[in-house]
């Protein structure tokens, strides 16, 4: 279930009518999940409990036709591919795709080899891939995620509802102790006679049990790991200290946003990743990317590609700036939310197991405290 499926309402904005990133018209995505073996680990062999997750933002468009674009650091014990270009250029020219630690390598190669076969396409590529940690659960060090995987993912690619919880990139990670995932949610924004659209995808892998809150109650505190168990530092080698982990965030909207205004928008995302005590701790990989869809026509920047002088484009004013930040805090972190709630308990390599979030309990909690809703709409 997700947050709204128990009457959870994180901040007071209105959510598209998927409250996912697919309310962006036109952007997909697609998941290759991989979930084979069980008991003690042997490195190549398994268990394996990773996948691919890719979001495509050009909708009906061809892949050559880049998007304006902008990122955020949090925290940077991670890895982003491709982000130089980006900040360079302001321009996003590839599919963005999420996998494991060890296995951004393969999935940026996968991305090269499948789009400088599509016709137009620059021969020079520099693809965005992102990464969580996910050996808990994985046999991580094994490099399970192979071509055909990513080329899996790109055939899942869809609009609509999206799967959420233990599918792609997040099948894997941990988020406060408790089994995290990939989630997404969105918010609408009214500006005057205009409406945008929010929408924003997580794979969540970060945080510490006891900084975890709900609409500011202490959740961690009260489902401790004694409550909620969490496998014990001792049982897993090679692992740092508490907090350890990462978290991803893929921000669309359509509004009309040049890349330094994205920039922006991304750097909010943090807030919503905050909203529920993170930290950006220091062996966390804390990294947001942003991208409008609402520029048509911008030519392939690629050598050699033939080119307008110019063109023109529209960007949002800045006194409407607010409610687009108001709208990516809440839609990064009820993604965070809903990628725990959608998350189902995994046993993995060496018997590891962590536990599910239960809605119903966490609801429960916060009618205790009177905070299932953050505050009341008018």
């Amino acid at each position: 279930m997700r947050a709204t499926d128990v009457g959870i309402e994180i901040g007071t904005g209105r959510s598209g009518p998927l409250n996912a990133i697919t309310d962006v018209e036109g952007v997909r995505v697609g998941y290759s999940t991989i979930v084979h073996g069980a008991g003690e680990m042997t490195v190549g062999q398994g268990p394996v409990r990773t996948g691919v997750t890719v979001v495509l933002p050009h909708g009906g468009r061809a892949s050559t036709e880049p998007v304006f674009a902008g990122y955020h650091r949090l925290n940077g014990f991670g890895e982003l591919t491709g982000l130089e270009w980006l900040h360079e250029s302001g321009m996003l020219s590839s599919p963005i795709a999420l996998t494991n630690t060890d296995s951004v390598g393969v999935v940026r190669d996968s991305l090269i080899a499948r789009e400088t076969r599509v016709p137009g396409r620059m021969p020079i590529m520099l693809p965005v891939v992102g990464e969580t940690w996910d050996g808990i659960l994985n046999d991580i060090s094994g490099q399970h995620v192979t071509r055909e995987h990513v080329h899996a993912a790109f055939d899942d690619a869809r609009t609509g509802v999206i799967a959420e919880g233990n599918v792609g990139g997040g099948t894997g990670t941990q988020c406060y102790g408790f089994k995290g995932g990939t989630g997404t949610a969105s918010r609408v924004v009214d500006l005057g006679d205009r409406h945008f659209t929010v929408g924003v995808l997580v794979q969540a892998n970060h945080g510490d049990r006891k900084h975890f809150e709900v609409n500011g109650v202490p959740i961690g505190h009260v489902l401790t790991k004694k409550v909620v168990p969490f496998p014990r530092m001792s049982e897993i080698t090679r692992v740092p200290p508490p907090g350890t982990g990462s978290v991803l965030a893929v921000v669309a909207t359509d509004a009309p946003l040049l890349p330094h205004q994205l920039n922006r928008l991304a750097q909010r995302a943090g807030l919503g990743i905050a909203k529920f005590g993170a930290r950006g701790d220091n062996y966390s990989g804390d990294l947001m990317i942003a991208f409008s869809t609402a520029a048509h026509g911008m030519p392939d920047q690629g050598p050699g590609a033939r080119t307008e002088i110019g063109m023109q484009v529209e960007m949002l004013a800045l006194e409407y700036f607010d409610a687009m930040f108001g709208a990516v805090i809440e839609a990064t972190a009820e993604a965070i939310l809903n990628a725990m709630l959608q998350a189902e308990t995994m046993e993995g390599r060496d018997g590891l197991t962590i536990h599910a979030l239960d809605g119903e309990r966490l609801a429960s909690i916060l009618d205790r405290h009177g905070r299932r809703r953050f505050s009341l709409r008018e």
